[in-house]
């Protein structure tokens, strides 16, 4: 078959990266869609089965920031678009092991920059490089106020700062070599496929076993939180519509308070699992604060609601009882990704 376009989706084993891949394959059957991923601790295909003998679909096992590798990659298919979400993502690894986001995030980056700018020969006719951001970039809010696309950039993290760093060489490219971009900077996703090491699932893994739920400090770290189907569909519309050299938020419009989102949770549970109300919150335990934690974030996302008509599909309490279900009825899936590795960094992490 002759495709339309061949896309590059980095990431694509991982968390939101499997919900794009899914969405793109299954919607542009006339799109070539190549998943790279290097399959660390995060990276899943078990996310992808229902895809994977997909005709538009090929999986691809690299590191991004294996420059003659990416080259050559590039040099085979010539691809006409990058997504790029492949990121070392979660902040408390980052402050453990910051270099390893610089690889991943800053040098991995570049890499798929100058593949891409060198394999197009100058002509971007039809071409996109999409790179998936974060909120974290802006830093830290206080009780009023909202990150918007000209908020000047403040990370406070190892994780922030690598990705802020990456996209200012996003920008970079394409006002010195008029390569053609857009960025997003997204809030809090959760839903289904998510590693347990992010908040939401892995409270409810220990919910379901009985174990501690470590909240941060006070627990009044505040969150907009967006449901990764939602994004998904933004990076569908920004993928098509969005203008290039342009930035767009996107969010949920959904802030939440660390503690409040974690009485909800088990106020859920205790109903998915036919417990005592009150019987989850008991598993509540407050753990010292991590270095550097961000008081508040908060997306205006006012930008690509205009320009694009994009909106969240669905409040968070909804979303919440779809993720539960999800780990509920997908307990092979929470067995296979909560051993080995997961289970010594939890121990280190929290104990």
């Amino acid at each position: 078959m002759n495709y339309n376009k061949k896309v590059l989706i980095t990431g694509g084993a991982g968390f939101i990266g499997s919900h794009v891949v899914r969405l793109f394959v299954n919607k542009y059957s006339n799109y070539q869609i190549f998943n790279l991923d290097a399959l660390t601790y995060a990276g899943n295909l078990e996310n992808l089965k229902d895809v994977e003998n997909a005709s538009n679909y090929s999986f691809i096992k690299g590191d991004i920031t294996d420059e003659a590798f990416i080259e050559a990659l590039f040099e085979e298919h010539n691809f006409d678009s990058v997504i790029h979400l492949a990121a070392e993502s979660h902040v408390d690894r980052s402050i453990k092991d910051p270099l390893a986001f610089v690889k991943t995030n800053v040098i991995g980056t570049m890499v798929l920059l100058n593949a891409f700018k060198s394999h197009s020969g100058g002509n971007y006719d039809g071409k996109l490089f999409y790179h998936i951001s974060t909120d974290e970039v802006y830093g830290t809010l206080g009780d009023t106020g909202l990150f918007t696309e000209h908020t000047p950039y403040d990370p406070n993290s190892p994780y922030s700062a690598s990705k802020a760093s990456s996209d200012h060489f996003v920008r970079a490219y394409g006002e010195t070599y008029n390569l053609p971009y857009v960025i997003t900077n997204c809030s809090n996703n959760y839903g289904q496929n998510q590693f347990p090491e992010k908040l939401i699932p892995l409270f409810i893994n220990n919910i379901i076993n009985n174990k501690a739920l470590p909240v941060y400090g006070d627990g009044n770290y505040t969150r907009d939180w967006l449901y990764v189907k939602d994004h998904a569909i933004a990076i569908d519309l920004v993928f098509h519509k969005g203008k290039q050299g342009e930035t767009y938020n996107i969010g949920g419009f959904n802030e939440w308070k660390n503690i409040d989102l974690v009485k909800l949770l088990c106020q859920q549970m205790d109903v998915k699992l036919g417990r005592s109300e009150g019987t989850s919150e008991q598993l509540i335990t407050f753990v010292k604060d991590r270095p550097g934690h961000d008081l508040r974030y908060a997306i205006d996302a006012s930008k690509i609601k205009t320009e694009l008509g994009w909106e969240p599909s669905v409040t968070f309490e909804e979303g919440l009882k779809k993720t539960i279900d999800w780990y509920l009825d997908n307990g092979t899936w929470l067995d296979h990704v909560t051993s080995g590795q997961y289970q010594s960094y939890y121990q280190k992490q929290y104990n």
